[in-house]
């Protein structure tokens, strides 16, 4: 993740979520159901962004999250604004006490990360014996992910407008992002971290232009989710 992407894109990041408010609570009921897969505990948010999905898990579902870590000064100032305590460092350069949370998850973060064995190991030094790593983000080989390389390759989402939802994810931030695949994580780590019983939830499954329709429950796997969850254990 690098500092400077996100920044002067703190407004636009929340109001893509506002205006697609159906995606987003999809997303959010699929992070809830990947923190119901732990055994809870102390949690912390690595790319927390601007706060606003812990602030509904806390809102919402009565889940606190109140550590996280953001490389964006300007995202960091807003989740601070929403009651978190905010480290700004990036997921490979965050200086963690060891073994001091049982829960550690990317939440749409690891789209932003281009060595993933780098910014997960350091990570993984602060998760506990036991606990679970969490990565949620869009597949490289989902709907959400070919539609975001294509409009990144073109550099607009012009021609893609009957395909593309309304309000379209900014085009800065899809030709910023490392797409990566759900197999490509979980052979990090399994092969490379030796993290072990992963578990996968997904949602999002329709085509991304009807997506924003209705809000969609996770399901078991992710052969079809445009957001999907990794749910490992350390």
């Amino acid at each position: 993740m690098s500092n400077a992407k996100f920044d002067g894109y703190a407004a636009q990041y929340d109001s893509w979520f506002i205006n697609n408010e159906n995606v987003f609570l999809s997303e959010l009921k699929l992070l809830k159901s990947a923190l119901d897969l732990t055994d809870g505990g102390r949690m912390l948010s690595i790319g927390c962004g601007s706060g606003l999905f812990e602030e509904q898990l806390r809102t919402q579902y009565g889940i606190n999250v109140t550590d996280g870590v953001e490389p964006s000064e300007d995202m960091a100032t807003i989740a601070k604004r929403r009651g978190m305590s905010v480290q700004i460092a990036t997921a490979e350069t965050a200086q963690l006490e060891e073994n001091s949370y049982d829960v550690i998850y990317f939440n749409g973060s690891s789209s932003y990360i281009a060595d993933l064995k780098l910014a997960y190991g350091n990570v993984l030094t602060a998760l506990k014996p036991g606990g679970s790593l969490i990565l949620l983000d869009v597949p490289k080989e989902s709907a959400y992910g070919l539609l975001y390389l294509l409009a990144a390759a073109r550099g607009s989402y012009d021609g893609l407008e009957d395909v593309a939802p309304a309000d379209s994810y900014p085009i800065e931030l899809a030709r910023s992002a490392y797409w990566h695949t759900t197999p490509e994580k979980s052979a990090v780590l399994t092969d490379e971290l030796g993290l072990h019983d992963l578990q996968y939830r997904q949602t999002l499954s329709t085509a991304p232009i009807y997506s924003n329709d209705f809000v969609e429950e996770p399901r078991e796997g992710f052969d079809r989710g445009g957001y999907v969850a990794i749910i490992a254990r350390k």
